[in-house]
């Protein structure tokens, strides 16, 4: 399960998927990454390469001594700075990126993205079209099944 790393995403996940593997999306690790950097050395500021090769490996407790060095002296950069390092903290467990590339897993969620842009975007967001989230729902049911190979298995249960 690949999410942002939002606290209610950790819920959810515990929630409903209690056994799937659940994996902070690698670009949006990144987004906080340059964040930290920015705090530090300005807007343009990206993170430094040493940084994002201890991302890469799952090596967080690292990454937090490295990034979290330097505190800023005023209070609001303090502030934001320690919230960045915390979303790492909290999100460590779920960010052994090395470890699921070695497992074949997504560690970024693009492929998932595009393909609802394809499956769904492409035919809800058709010039001229509006739909119900009745309508809609009963049109990509069969048209994600299709396009699985899943179209008997998804026909099958219709007919119970």
């Amino acid at each position: 399960m690949l999410t942002d790393g939002a606290r209610y995403n950790r819920t959810i996940a515990q929630t409903h998927f209690s056994q799937a593997v659940h994996i902070v999306d690698l670009f949006h690790a990144y987004e906080h990454l340059n964040a930290i950097a920015q705090i530090l050395w300005g807007q343009e500021a990206k993170a430094p390469k040493a940084w994002r090769d201890l991302l890469e490996a799952g090596n967080i407790s690292r990454l937090l001594q490295k990034a979290g060095k330097t505190l800023p002296a005023t209070g609001s950069s303090k502030q934001s700075l320690l919230k960045q390092l915390g979303y790492f903290q909290n999100n460590a467990p779920q960010m052994c990126y090395a470890e699921y590339r070695h497992k074949k897993f997504f560690v970024g969620s693009g492929v998932v993205e595009a393909g609802c842009r394809t499956v769904i975007g492409e035919r809800l967001k058709q010039s001229g079209m509006r739909w119900s989230v009745r309508g809609a729902n009963a049109i990509i049911a069969p048209r994600c099944c299709i396009l699985s190979g899943r179209f008997e298995d998804f026909w099958a249960s219709r007919g119970q």
